[in-house]
């Protein structure tokens, strides 16, 4: 595959992903629109490049595919970090997207977790998979180890309805 080509998929994903995982310990907050971001500076890989950056705060063009490849740029710098979904937040509620916003509020919350223990939650949010504590647990974990307050208060609803529905651990 020709090199150039690659190169440019690799930065229109970056762009399209526009704007994820901080790797900072600052955790992301709801966004209320401090940056005045709307429809118009979509796609930020595009419009904005100057709000797009890596986890380590390299810009969309301090990224070669050849770097990648050699290894010496890390392929979690390809990681979308929770400032650009913040940012992406911004845009669709600018468009009334609100429920897409929530979204993306919500993984910008999740930028900060491991994805090993995002999938073990995954997997404990399934229907006869957890007990209300062992939810409860992990809304508390995610809320005060990780900061994502959004989150824990999604996983405690969730808990709430899954005892209601009788889908808990003992259940069946």
């Amino acid at each position: 595959m020709d090199k150039e080509l690659v190169e440019s998929i690799v930065r229109n994903v970056l762009s399209n992903l526009d704007e994820g995982q901080s790797g900072s310990s600052k955790s992301p907050k709801k966004n209320t629109g401090g940056n005045g971001l709307t429809d118009k500076d979509y796609p930020l890989g595009e419009k904005r490049k100057d709000l797009v950056k890596t986890p380590s705060g390299k810009s969309l063009d301090d990224i070669k595919f050849e770097d990648i490849i050699s290894g010496k740029t890390d392929g979690s710098e390809l990681k979308i970090t929770a400032e650009t979904l913040n940012h992406q937040a911004e845009i669709a509620r600018s468009v009334d997207r609100e429920q897409f916003a929530k979204n993306l509020e919500r993984a910008a919350e999740l930028t900060r977790v491991d994805d090993d223990r995002i999938l073990e939650i995954y997997n404990q949010l399934r229907p006869y998979r957890s007990t209300k504590q062992e939810l409860l647990d992990i809304a508390n974990e995610l809320e005060n180890k990780y900061d994502a307050v959004i989150n824990a208060e999604l996983i405690r609803e969730a808990a709430d309805v899954y005892e209601k529905r009788n889908r808990l651990k003992g259940d069946r």
